[in-house]
């Protein structure tokens, strides 16, 4: 019987599974779709059991029922970082805390800047403490939740749950274990033991490995729930994003991988660490390697909260509606902080806004100025990579929003820069097959699967209209940022806060 290789992700909206052959080639897909709870302001979670688990169970049946191949090996990516606390079975004690939409933990990321010293923390960690870091969510739940705390003994995320479901092994990828600050030493790639002591007293840390190292096999009760053959290998896995860039090509120093989704993610690959307190400077996914990254809090998400407020099933009309009205939307410029900002802002208190509005404008030009908010966003997220001698050599662009293509050339046309558009855009589960067939030795990693099918080429007509609303944007959120917090300060205290 014919093998194939099993690679799984788990997002913050939904799972995929794909079935591939060593080559690449894509043998049957499965999607399942789940919804984050905000059980309070500020607070975004997923029930582990169902989004997390129940996705590998689910998702691993299907594809096995529909495909005679046997999977020859298995791996599992997902959004990251998160904190799981579980008891030593694995067993769930609360709902998972996300990664940086969540900010329940701002205070205590402060206090343990204050503690520890912003510099340390940057030199040591490759970023500071912010809403994005699993360290503060940890001492977050030792003070909030003390009961909980007692019965915590392992601290997993969306992969490690899965690979500890599937082999009884409690580890974590070195990329994934790079974005837990302060926990772990970015320079010597490991966990630093006084900072651990003092964030997370007595919690037994998962052993470090490669997203694409086999760290066990399919043991028998895993068998009985999902189907996938004992005695098949686990690679490690990583975090959705990291695992999307390996699946299109993003591996030399200076690829960039944009992810266009509910947030936007940039991803590139270093052949030195840089590191910059408005970046998050990580492992990569390969043994040894490093990377930059950015991250908005929003993009996808506030295209479709405009597709919501309108009534609009899809996004189709919206987007003849936007592509009809000239660049620049007429003088409107969007701020897109809807849930804050991620980097390179770092303010969970920063608002939206849109500036320059008229009664000419009409949703068209609404809905094509949120498009542009994206563009600018990237924009600033590039020049800042630039600013510390790590400017793009190269853009692919991922995600449900390459589709149509208006908006990712609205992103060439305000930054300047052309994208490549793989052929193949499944997302992280193709790179986590990919991982899974590099674990066992079946694929060679200096090959590719990805191929581009198309390059988005900025139009110059469009430069000065651009130039001149992107000052207008970097000018709008320090000339707001004042009264965008006070507003937040009432929001949060009337519970209608971003989330």
């Amino acid at each position: 019987m014919a093998e194939a290789l099993l690679g799984i992700d788990i997002g913050t909206s939904g799972a995929k599974a794909v079935l591939t052959r060593p080559d690449g080639t894509v043998l049957a897909t499965a999607t399942r779709s789940h919804r984050p709870t905000l059980p309070r302001p500020g607070w975004v979670e997923h029930d582990p059991e169902g989004d997390w688990w129940g996705a590998v169970v689910d998702l691993s049946r299907r594809l096995l029922a529909e495909r005679p191949e046997r999977p020859a090996a298995v791996c599992v990516s997902g959004i990251g970082p998160c904190v799981l606390p579980t008891d030593e079975r694995y067993r769930p004690l609360r709902p998972a805390i996300l990664y940086g939409v969540d900010t329940r933990a701002v205070a205590e990321a402060r206090d343990l800047t204050d503690r520890l010293g912003a510099e340390a923390v940057l030199h040591r960690g490759g970023s500071l403490l912010t809403s994005q870091a699993a360290g503060p969510k940890l001492s977050w739940l030792r003070r909030h939740e003390p009961e909980v705390w007692r019965r915590t003994r392992r601290f997993l995320m969306a992969s490690s749950l899965a690979v500890a479901r599937l082999t009884g092994e409690y580890v974590l990828d070195h990329h994934s274990a790079s974005q837990c600050q302060p926990l772990y030493d970015l320079t010597a790639g490991r966990w630093y033991e006084p900072w651990c002591d003092l964030v997370a007293p007595g919690l037994p840390l998962p052993r470090l490995v490669w997203p694409g190292e086999t760290v066990g096999t399919v043991d028998a009760r895993a068998h009985a729930e999902t189907g996938i053959p004992v005695g098949t290998p686990v690679a490690a896995g990583t975090v959705d994003a990291w695992a999307e860039a390996l699946s299109v090509g993003v591996r030399a120093p200076g690829d960039t991988m944009l992810m266009y989704g509910t947030t936007m993610f940039l991803v590139q690959m270093l052949d030195r660490p840089v590191t910059d307190a408005r970046l998050w400077a990580t492992r990569g996914v390969t043994p040894g390697s490093t990377s930059l990254a950015g991250g908005m809090a929003t993009s996808g998400a506030v295209t479709d909260w405009w597709r919501r407020i309108t009534g609009e099933q899809g996004f189709d009309r919206l987007a003849a509606d936007a592509a009809a009205v000239p660049a620049g939307a007429d003088g409107l410029v969007t701020l897109p902080y809807f849930a804050g900002e991620r980097t390179p802002l770092f303010d969970p208190d920063a608002r939206g806004l849109l500036l320059g509005l008229t009664l000419r404008h009409d949703r068209g030009h609404l809905y094509r100025s949120a498009l542009e908010a994206t563009g600018y966003a990237v924009r600033h997220h590039l020049d800042t990579f630039a600013e510390v001698g790590a400017a793009p050599r190269r853009l692919v662009a991922v995600g449900g929003g390459v589709r149509g293509g208006l908006w990712t050339q609205i992103v060439s046309d305000i930054t300047g820069q052309p994208q490549e558009l793989p052929q193949q855009t499944i997302g992280a589960c193709y790179g986590d097959a990919r991982l899974a067939g590099e674990a066992i030795g079946v694929v060679d990693p200096d090959t590719t699967w990805a191929r581009t099918g198309t390059v988005i080429t900025p139009r110059a007509e469009h430069a000065h209209t651009y130039q001149e609303l992107y000052r207008i944007y970097r000018a709008a959120y320090p000339a707001t940022r004042d009264l965008a917090h006070d507003l937040a300060a009432l929001q949060l205290t009337d519970g209608t806060g971003p989330l």
